[in-house]
């Protein structure tokens, strides 16, 4: 009972200190929103990151990174990662190494504030709409030719299971065969213990560790690689998930 109720206290000290914190850097990213869309995206990253790195300590959840020596410099990737909680967004956006952009719920762009914010670093689609769908690719590719990194969680949605991973979806697999791009499998650790998916308003700090595992390329596949791919990642990451969870 005890930890129930600090549990929400410190959920509530979060929200409220996320929030005010999102004040802070809210004009200044709304600002850069006008310039070239690549300088708009260094503008939203270079703020973001010292925002994260300010907020998560301070929040008792420190992030550190492993593998950041598989981004080779000049090269893009379609980075895929496990979603567990809704904190996975701005983590994985702020410390992926280099410009990057993520598809995000068109949901999430429709609340106040935070929604410019998401409108800007990331690329919307509402997955009940086809066209929505097919335009997201489009701007997908467009953002992989302007040299940005694509960050995808192929679970679709959280994973709100007792597996390390749910089942992925074609799509990241699919983008980067069509791009020719390498992909940098990724896995968040903790996420979940921070936000259980069974516990409404609810949190408890915990270190996250983000960990990049070798990339693999895609050069030379075709559409009809998809389903090899999508699972050669799969238990790429299934396996390292279980071996280094804490």
């Amino acid at each position: 009972m005890l930890k129930n109720i600090l549990g929400r206290i410190y959920a509530l000290y979060a929200l409220l200190l996320f929030a005010c914190t999102m004040l802070i850097v809210f004009i200044p990213i709304w600002i850069g929103s006008f310039f070239h869309p690549r300088t708009a995206s260094r503008i939203f990253l270079a703020i973001g990151r010292i925002w994260m790195k300010v907020y998560m300590p301070l929040i008792g959840c420190p992030v550190f990174r492993k593998g950041t020596e598989h981004f080779a410099p000049g090269e893009t990737y379609v980075v895929v990662c496990n979603h567990n909680a809704l904190i996975d967004v701005p983590v994985t956006t702020s410390k992926i190494p280099g410009d990057n952009k993520t598809l995000a719920k068109a949901s999430m762009g429709k609340i106040p504030l935070f929604g410019v914010l998401y409108r800007i670093g990331g690329i919307l689609v509402d997955r009940s709409s086809e066209a929505s769908r097919k335009q997201s690719v489009v701007e997908m590719k467009h953002a992989l030719s302007l040299g940005l990194h694509i960050l995808l969680y192929p679970e679709g949605t959280r994973n709100r299971t007792a597996e390390p991973l749910k089942a992925f979806y074609d799509g990241a697999f699919a983008l980067a065969i069509d791009a020719q791009t390498p992909i940098i499998p990724s896995l968040l650790f903790n996420t979940k213990k921070i936000l259980p998916p069974d516990k409404t308003f609810f949190a408890w700090p915990y270190p996250i560790h983000y960990h990049f595992l070798e990339p693999i390329p895609t050069r030379g596949m075709t559409r009809d690689d998809i389903p090899a791919l999508k699972e050669k990642v799969y238990k790429l990451m299934v396996d390292y998930y279980v071996q280094n969870q804490q």
